[in-house]
């Protein structure tokens, strides 16, 4: 079978369990991180495994471009090891017995393709693992097992990299360690991934596309800055609601350590971390952090402050308060208030507002 070499991932599955149905149809890119988040049990797993062939009673159909491996119509079903993928669990699978080394030749070895020498410098070089390559695994930090892990994965010159909640096993210090090499990863290389996670930390990091399960069901999809600041199906509601956004470091105020990152509809000020002028960063709003006024502030210690329109309002997890959705000229913002705030100030969708952000994250 050929492949179309722009060709996304495309599934329609169908697994029936005692107390668990999966039902999902979706597409995904071609390239970059989409990441699948959700609760305990929604189906995060099952997806992966679906996609690898390891749910050999799942029934419809996947395909990755034109290559479709497995359609249930046609009772075609491709093997776990003739799918040309990369696997990364939880807890880095690697060889006690072998080094570094060996386990990545291991990984070239596995490749249908012809071996290429290249492949392996490029994926040691990627996540800068050349210092490792004589040390056995029990030698190495958690956060080391894994980038080895996907080292080897890539160096099989797979067309698809799945992977299960890479860092869930990890403690925060080497989970910090090892998001810049994933957030490398995503930039770098050509090559669809999927990602399970359960932490809002790496789905606003990495995910270039968003997919929300629930109960075994999609619950949305789309680009990761769309998905999270809608409020028509909220994803992401409670303390972890907030919005993506991408600028452009624009000015660096050394007097006080500051940078102004300029996006579509507006700029905010941002805590400065010797960036240059013109870096691409992400920023990370959490609707927690953002107040809002019906007229222009004066005065305040909030310097961050951007007209916005509203264009919707919806009930938060708390019956308290609601989530408001912002259009800050093309750039969407979401904010937390009281609905004693909301009736006191006369917030409703088309009402001209100041959004006040208190606190911004820059994640990447």
């Amino acid at each position: 079978m050929t492949r179309s070499a722009n060709g996304g991932l495309s599934l329609q599955l169908r697994l029936e369990r005692e107390s668990f149905t999966f039902d999902i149809e979706v597409a995904l890119p071609a390239r970059g991180i989409s990441c699948v988040f959700g609760a305990s049990g929604s189906g995060k797993t099952t997806l992966l495994r679906c996609v690898a062939g390891l749910e050999t009673e799942a029934e419809g159909r996947v395909s990755l471009g034109e290559t479709v491996w497995q359609d249930s119509a046609r009772r075609w079903l491709v093997p776990t090891w003739q799918r040309r993928l990369g696997y990364i669990f939880q807890e880095a699978s690697l060889f006690e017995h072998l080094d570094v080394q060996g386990n990545l030749d291991y990984g070239l070895r596995r490749s249908n393709a012809p071996a290429d020498a290249a492949t392996l410098a490029a994926a040691i070089e990627l996540l800068g693992i050349g210092s490792l390559l004589r040390r056995r695994p029990e030698g190495l930090s958690g956060g080391e097992r894994q980038r080895v892990a996907i080292a080897r994965a890539l160096a099989s010159q797979p067309r698809l990299l799945l992977l299960d909640e890479p860092l869930a096993s990890l403690d925060a210090a080497r989970r910090r360690d090892i998001l810049p090499w994933l957030e490398r990863l995503r930039d770098e290389i050509a090559l669809p991934m999927l990602y399970v996670t359960h932490s809002m930390e790496e789905v606003a990091r990495l995910a270039d596309h968003l997919l929300v399960l629930e109960n075994g069901r999609v619950k949305a999809s789309g680009p990761a800055g769309e998905v999270l600041a809608s409020v028509e199906n909220p994803s992401i509601v409670g303390e972890e609601a907030g919005v993506l956004l991408s600028g452009q470091i624009a000015l660096r105020d050394e007097l006080w350590q500051l940078s102004r990152v300029d996006f579509p509809g507006g700029s905010l000020w941002v805590r400065d971390q010797g960036w240059q002028a013109g870096q691409m960063v992400r920023l990370r709003v959490l609707a927690r952090d953002v107040s809002l006024a019906v007229s222009e502030p004066r005065d305040s210690s909030i310097q961050n402050q951007l007209r916005a329109v509203i264009t919707a309002v919806i009930a938060d997890d708390h019956p308290s308060q609601v989530l408001v959705r912002l259009d800050c000229s093309g750039s969407a913002l979401l904010a937390r208030v009281t609905r004693r705030a909301l009736q006191a100030l006369s917030l409703a969708p088309g009402t001209a507002v100041w959004a006040l952000v208190k606190s911004v994250a820059v994640i990447g």
